[in-house]
């Protein structure tokens, strides 16, 4: 069986309102990362690939699947989405078991199932919680193993981590980096440094388009030479928001640190030419495909 996902040349549109425009990807075994502003387009795009949306125009295939045959597509996929919930009286186990069935698993099958599963998403001691009792991040994990539970060969997680606390986010990407290991995952996030803990290959969407595809260090290396770093007195930081794009800024009692990325060297005195990090090179992605970040602003 093809273990890869291609999108060739596809359209979606609600209404008379187009929101996918001609969208190719083709995305390999392992994490991939689909980076993008909210109401870029994300959510609609992996909704399609797990056949929960249809598409206008195009070919999409799931590991060698059209994605019009849905039922085989949900049979290879799992799909956490981002407002994931479950019946909130149903305890830990009993949801994934009641899901489990609901794939057609056989009972002692879905048994052994659901306690590796809960192993491996470290809620065993939890099992026998009600949702309702359970943290958002174990929520979350709870989604993860809901979305596992008939062995898909693809995994499609939307904005996972939002709201979570810096701990819960790590262990959170530490997993999903895990199941990648034998399987596609497609990470769908608005948040640079969930990319950048676990991705490689990525692609960049604004309003229904990809602008970038490629690997991380490609897009870093593709803002080399319009990132800068310059002290100036906090007086002066509205006026420099308004003129340039700022990622970063550290204030002391007068001054500021600034990064700033811009096409060319800045009208601004000490400007030192630095380095781009990842949310760096992701802005000046934004800047040269003709989207609106002044100010450092989503």
């Amino acid at each position: 069986m093809d273990n890869n996902i291609v999108i060739k040349n596809v359209d979606k549109f609600y209404g008379n309102k187009q929101a996918l425009y001609n969208i190719d990807l083709t995305i390999g075994k392992g994490m991939f990362g689909l980076l993008g502003r909210n109401g870029a387009g994300k959510t609609t795009l992996m909704k399609m690939l797990a056949a929960l949306h249809q598409k206008k125009k195009g070919e999409i295939t799931v590991c060698g699947i059209p994605i019009e045959k849905a039922g085989q597509i949900r049979a290879v996929t799992g799909y956490l989405p981002q407002d994931f919930s479950m019946y909130p009286s149903m305890r830990t186990d009993e949801a994934l078991e009641y899901l489990g069935t609901l794939s057609g698993m056989k009972r002692d099958e879905l048994r052994k199932r659901t306690t590796s599963l809960l192993a491996r998403v470290n809620l065993t001691e939890h099992r026998h919680k009600k949702i309702k009792q359970l943290s958002g991040g174990m929520k979350r994990r709870l989604g993860i193993a809901q979305a596992l539970i008939h062995d898909p060969k693809v995994l499609i997680v939307d904005e996972p981590t939002a709201g979570l606390d810096p701990e819960e986010r790590i262990r959170f990407r530490n997993l999903l980096c895990e199941v990648a290991e034998d399987r596609i995952v497609i990470l769908s996030t608005h948040i640079v440094g969930d990319i950048e803990a676990t991705c490689e290959q990525i692609a960049i969407m604004d309003e229904g388009r990809i602008l970038w595809r490629g690997t991380v260090s490609e897009l870093v290396k593709n803002a080399e030479g319009h990132v800068y770093t310059v002290n100036v007195e906090k007086k002066f930081m509205p006026q420099i928001k308004k003129e340039y794009i700022v990622t970063g800024m550290l204030a002391q009692t007068e001054y500021a640190t600034v990064r700033i990325v811009s096409d060319q060297e800045p009208d601004l005195p000490n400007a030192v030419l630095t380095e781009p990090d990842l949310e760096a090179a992701y802005m000046y992605c934004l800047h040269s495909s003709g989207c609106d970040v002044k100010g450092g602003e989503e």
